[in-house]
């Protein structure tokens, strides 16, 4: 299976950055000691990190439709995207831990958005570890429901098990074409995508130029299943 822009481009449409570019004022902040940093200096820190964590996904597809997903190209551009990753992850786990989930009244709404990005673009171990806390920081009010649901989601494909809402989509080697990855009882995938705050499946996968078919995709989720335990075997 062709290993698209899946999720990034659920990043692209969903989070969005409107944040200037990083700048070397903006990074000043990291020769202080993390858990010196007040909630403006972490906000500032993290407001440059969302510019990082968005840069490179911002030019999958323009590469992937001029150069082809296994391009010298786009590997190059996978390999500054890893790179940042790393080093905004480390960032961002660090201040998790010494600050906690911090809410958007703390240090501004991109940058509570950036935390979830960067543990959401981390690795399953990375993911798992922080899902508590994110849990817990919904609860409290600092963290969006619906955001912690593609989290959930992302989590469970990485398990080998179905999604829950739906948000986390695939690429059709052969045509090229978007689909939903596996996800569990989809009949009642509205009231749970509801309950978080997300609007209806129908209206999300016309992002990616889809057409929701209820029956057609039950019909389909035995073999999307299967690709998928083969997939994490």
């Amino acid at each position: 299976m062709k290993k698209a822009s899946l999720f990034i481009i659920l990043s692209a449409l969903i989070f969005g950055c409107q944040s200037p570019n990083p700048t070397t004022e903006d990074k000043s902040t990291e020769s202080t000691s993390i858990a010196e940093m007040d909630d403006a200096s972490i906000g500032k820190m993290l407001d440059s990190i969302l510019v990082e964590d968005q840069q490179y996904r911002s030019q999958m597809d323009s590469v992937d439709k001029e150069f082809g997903w296994e391009s010298t190209e786009m590997q190059q551009l996978m390999g500054k995207m890893h790179t940042a990753d790393l080093s905004n992850q480390k960032i961002v786990t660090e201040i998790l831990d010494t600050h906690g989930w911090l809410g958007a009244e703390e240090v501004g709404s991109d940058a509570n958005r950036t935390l979830f990005l960067v543990i959401q673009h981390a690795d399953q171990e990375t993911q798992e570890k922080y899902l508590p806390m994110m849990r817990q920081a919904v609860k409290d009010g600092k963290a969006s429901a619906s955001r912690l649901a593609l989290l959930e989601d992302r989590i469970a494909l990485g398990n080998g098990e179905p999604q829950i809402y739906g948000s986390q989509i695939g690429t059709n080697k052969e045509s090229g074409e978007y689909y939903v990855l596996p996800m569990t009882d989809p009949d009642k995938v509205n009231e749970r995508r509801a309950s978080v705050g997300l609007g209806s499946i129908e209206e999300y996968v016309k992002y990616f130029n889809m057409e929701w078919d209820l029956e057609a995709y039950k019909k389909q989720l035995p073999e999307l299943m299967k690709e998928l335990e083969q997939r994490n075997n």
